[in-house]
């Protein structure tokens, strides 16, 4: 190829974002070096060189198709912003929470769901703001949660972070393996019922199921980020209203042919061998669940880095987490208030996995496959954050890398080496970890707890604080701190009944063993 010096302005288009090249010469198919004239330091050419850019796109310079970070323009809306946000919030979970206020009572139950529903709204509009720092419309963008605290909060709160929220995703991740084996083994589970009756052996290992599960992820884990997950999302977000839709009509249906379970304010009664200590461990566990039920903050950034810039992000954000826990709660209200009234205090775990209902059997494994697609969705939302975290730093320590730099193009879709490496592994390792350890939902739970106060609460109000410039000892600054000490006092409660369970799970261990 001849060295040819270009003139015109011209942009590179790859995975990395948009190279602006005023003047290049093309030294070979993989090599370019550009020459830049306006170096503010010198009025000397500057040189540099970028290699392997055989798979970029390089056509004319037009600022109308990028943002103001020179990423290509963001063109999502907050419809698609609250299908994500419904998709990370709506996990399976929903379908425990009778159980949860077959714990804790209809008084106790209604006060603990409304209180995580508002300081979830209330802390998640707050985040909204710190997309971008210093100025929330017109400041810089933070494309990541964990960007966002560095930004506003200086690095030691951003080393925290980056231990919260990696631990809580990783957690989702291998718990989201779990639960979706024990949905596709309720699927054959009601089918072998109906066939030989409900008194039938019928019981599956979940290893075939984890790594079926596995094997899917990793093809679906190749979509390169958030902003090409927006239709798996709205597919995700629809599985998840249908499932408990299913739920929330079964429970109706019983209540109307049997009547209602009996119920209670303050939940299940000690007496019978269930001692006051059994019952306080089991209030703590179910608050743990609600909190946790309520824990999504830690993907809201990256959901809201995918709106487009008119009207502003934290404007649409507000309105899509709005709908989003809003829409979210209703569906988390019926269950578990429709739930606790058919079954009462023998509410199952999952009245859909721990079977509840026997029949229709074609309803109770159509609702199980909802569970499984929506998963199938759900663990790229909660994945994302840790891909984009494992792939910027690698890009960043190994800049020349062949392995990192290079793309291909396969079916329309544009791939590195080491993205197919990378995800490909951190699946099998989830899924392998998942077949080990089958009890670790109890370990989520204590996750779970234990950064519901940081990711939900903590670090959200200290951004705002520090956005908004609130004087300390004022008003708004000690409402503040006391919510977020409560909501701290309460993630402690949680842990400890999820410990607990952990305890209890290790007691009866069996790694690769796990049966549904």
């Amino acid at each position: 190829m001849s060295k040819v010096m270009f003139s015109v302005t011209y942009f590179a288009l790859s995975e990395k974002g948009i190279i602006v090249m005023k003047n290049f010469k093309v030294l070979s198919k993989n090599r370019i070096v550009f020459i830049y004239t306006n170096h503010p330091m010198t009025s000397q050419p500057q040189t540099s060189q970028m290699h392997n850019v055989s798979s970029l796109e390089v056509g004319y310079f037009d600022d109308g198709k990028l943002d103001d970070d020179g990423q290509i323009k963001r063109t999502g809306t907050w419809q698609c912003a609250s299908a994500h946000i419904i998709t990370a919030v709506v996990g399976s979970g929903v379908l425990s929470l009778s159980w949860c206020f077959a714990q804790l009572g209809w008084l106790p139950g209604i006060i603990t769901f409304l209180f995580f529903c508002v300081i979830s709204l209330f802390t998640s509009i707050l985040l909204s703001d710190s997309y971008r720092s210093p100025d929330p419309v017109s400041g810089t963008r933070n494309c990541t949660y964990m960007e966002a605290v560095k930004a506003t909060l200086g690095m030691h709160q951003f080393k925290l972070c980056v231990v919260a929220q990696l631990g809580v995703l990783i957690g989702i991740s291998i718990g989201y393996t779990t639960t979706t084996a024990i949905s596709m083994a309720a699927i054959l589970k009601s089918i072998c019922y109906h066939e030989h009756g409900h008194d039938a052996n019928c019981h599956y290992k979940n290893n075939l199921f984890m790594i079926s599960f596995g094997v899917i992820e990793i093809i679906i884990s190749q979509v390169p980020n958030f902003h090409k997950l927006s239709p798996l999302s709205v597919i995700a977000a629809i599985m998840s209203f249908m499932y408990s839709s299913i739920g929330i009509g079964l429970s109706i249906a019983k209540i109307a042919a049997n009547g209602p379970g009996k119920t209670s304010l303050t939940g299940i009664p000690i007496g019978n061998g269930f001692t006051g200590m059994d019952k306080m461990w089991r209030i703590l566990s179910a608050i743990g669940d609600i909190a946790f039920a309520f824990s999504f903050s830690f993907v809201l950034i990256e959901i809201q880095d995918t709106l487009k810039s008119s009207p502003p992000e934290n404007k649409s954000m507000k309105k899509a987490t709005t709908v989003g826990i809003l829409a979210s709660s209703m569906f988390y209200s019926m269950c578990g208030v429709l739930g606790y009234a058919a079954f009462g205090n023998d509410a199952p775990g999952n009245f859909l996995t721990g079977f509840g209902f026997f029949d229709p059997f074609w309803l109770v494994a159509l609702a199980n496959l909802c569970v499984v697609i929506h998963l199938l969705g759900a663990y790229q939302v909660i994945a994302q954050p840790v891909f984009g975290f494992m792939e910027e730093r690698s890009r960043k320590r190994w800049p020349e890398s062949k392995v990192m730099n290079k793309y291909y193009t396969f079916g329309g879709l544009e791939f590195s080496l080491f993205r197919v490496i990378g995800r490909t592994t951190y699946v099998i390792v989830m899924t392998i970890i998942a077949m080990i350890f089958p009890f670790f939902n109890d370990f989520v739970g204590l996750l779970g707890a234990c950064t519901f106060w940081p990711l939900s609460v903590y670090f959200p109000i200290q951004m705002y604080i520090s956005q908004a410039k609130i004087a300390r000892l004022s008003h708004t600054w000690i409402m503040m701190q006391l919510i977020s000490l409560t909501c701290f006092i309460v993630s402690l409660v949680a842990a400890a009944g999820s410990t607990r369970g952990l305890v209890t799970s290790l007691a009866i261990f069996k790694p690769f063993q796990s049966v549904s």
